[in-house]
């Protein structure tokens, strides 16, 4: 406890507790608690983890050539862990993790983190999952799921002024559970902000450069407030989004384009935002911060250096490269057009676009067609399929699209066509019938 870390080096550092400590813990992805099994005790059973230790000025790269699944910065099952100025580049997945039974309190700033998950996929340069006792919870009220999150994460985890590049995910991906952070006055140059489901993350005054937010699956109830940010696309949202309100507030942000602004009005989002030009001061030379008069400015964005990231030791600062630096450009027109729901059965099908594999928590490259609605008298639903079911197969055979659908379909003449699904990241098997 209350360790100083310098220099670490290319095999970089973990802190790493006693699972003893952690209450009611989850060993296993799959493995699911009710909540009359677990401890309603909030933090850490024993004090056997590390705690308020300091990672500062590390120079990490090149690590993971042998185990992949390595981050230059690890942490689990600890409380209140500073990374401060480390520049962390050429890693095969993450460069910074937090993972299982953390109990908040770390901080996270002024770190240059750039070409990460070279070698993985579903990460990011930032990755984290707060699968905790509350997480995945069989029976336990949705209303009480906000106060049980807080029961692992009971301080906040607050992440500003950092640099993100990914090339190969997201710049910031908080997945499975992740609650209670602050994310403040980051740039991310390339693959965006991730919050999956979760509960009351503060997103504010972060650029994402050519990008944007990427919620996936929210609880109606999580509470995120996500303010004062500079997007440059739509919100590409995922699996299993609320049909009301998402969050708390998702407003007073800058947007590049109206149509970007207004595209999730349904949803309570961004009716006091703007969308104009942001007036950066030198984008090409890694500049980003706004004008004098920028209508971000009046959002209540507030500028933050650009010249501090990383280390900034002499002696590390010539040795520290720096991330390659995007030209500014809309997000392609193929990459924000939603894939439309074709008829079949009575139901909505489409197929999966972009990053929506994260939500279902599937490769990649494995395709699927998901449920986009269906009618509760329809063929599909008598069969048990539910809206935000996602087809991986039929007949035994993979289904990446709609037209591999189709085609089992038909092979089946009639038959009964045995579907498998994801649901809710679950294998289930079905029986469809005419």
């Amino acid at each position: 406890r209350g360790c100083r870390i310098e220099n670490a080096g290319a095999n970089g550092v973990a802190f790493v507790g006693d699972p003893a400590a952690v209450r009611s813990p989850l060993f296993e992805y799959g493995q699911r608690q009710s909540l009359a099994q677990i401890d309603r005790e909030p933090g850490p059973k024993t004090d056997n983890y590390p705690a308020d230790c300091l990672v500062e000025e590390c120079l990490i790269t090149r690590s993971g050539r042998v185990e992949k699944q390595t981050a230059p910065v690890q942490i689990a099952m600890a409380q209140g862990i500073t990374v401060r100025h480390c520049s962390i580049y050429d890693v095969p997945r993450a460069g910074i993790n937090i993972g299982d039974g953390c109990w908040g309190g770390h901080l996270i700033e002024w770190c240059d983190i750039f070409d990460t998950v070279l070698e993985t996929g579903d990460h990011g340069s930032f990755n984290s999952w707060g699968r905790d006792r509350y997480w995945g919870l069989t029976d336990a009220p949705e209303a009480l799921l906000p106060e049980l999150a807080r029961l692992d994460a009971v301080r906040p985890i607050i992440m500003r002024h950092n640099r993100w590049r990914c090339d190969h995910g997201w710049d910031i991906d908080l997945d499975d559970g992740s609650s209670n952070y602050e994310i403040t006055g980051n740039l991310l140059l390339n693959g965006g902000l991730k919050l999956r489901e979760g509960f009351g993350r503060v997103v504010t005054g972060n650029i994402t450069v050519n990008n944007t937010l990427h919620p996936h699956v929210w609880y109606a109830n999580c509470g995120d407030r996500v303010t004062g940010n500079l997007f440059m696309a739509a919100y590409r949202p995922a699996g299993g989004m609320p049909p009301g309100r998402w969050g708390q507030e998702i407003d007073r942000n800058l947007f590049t384009r109206e149509a970007d602004r207004a595209r999730f009005a349904d949803h309570g989002c961004d009716a006091h935002s703007l969308a104009a030009d942001p007036g950066f001061i030198d984008p090409a030379r890694g500049d980003y911060r706004v004008r004098e008069g920028s209508p971000a400015l009046a959002l209540g964005f507030a500028n933050f250096a650009m010249d501090q990231f990383g280390v900034t030791r002499p002696e590390l600062r010539k040795l520290a490269r720096q991330p390659e630096l995007p030209a500014l450009a809309q997000v392609a027109a193929e990459q924000r057009a939603e894939a439309l729901p074709v008829g079949w059965m009575g139901a909505a099908l489409r197929e999966l676009v972009g990053e929506e594999f994260s939500a279902f928590g599937v490769g990649r490259d494995d395709g699927g067609v998901v449920v986009a609605g269906l009618s509760a008298e329809s063929a599909m639903a008598r069969a048990g399929l539910r809206r935000g079911d996602l087809i991986r197969s039929a007949g035994g055979s993979q289904v990446r699209t709609l037209r591999d659908l189709h085609r089992l379909r038909d092979a089946a003449a009639g038959a009964a066509l045995k579907l498998g699904l994801v649901r809710g990241q679950q294998p289930v098997e079905l029986s469809l019938t005419d």
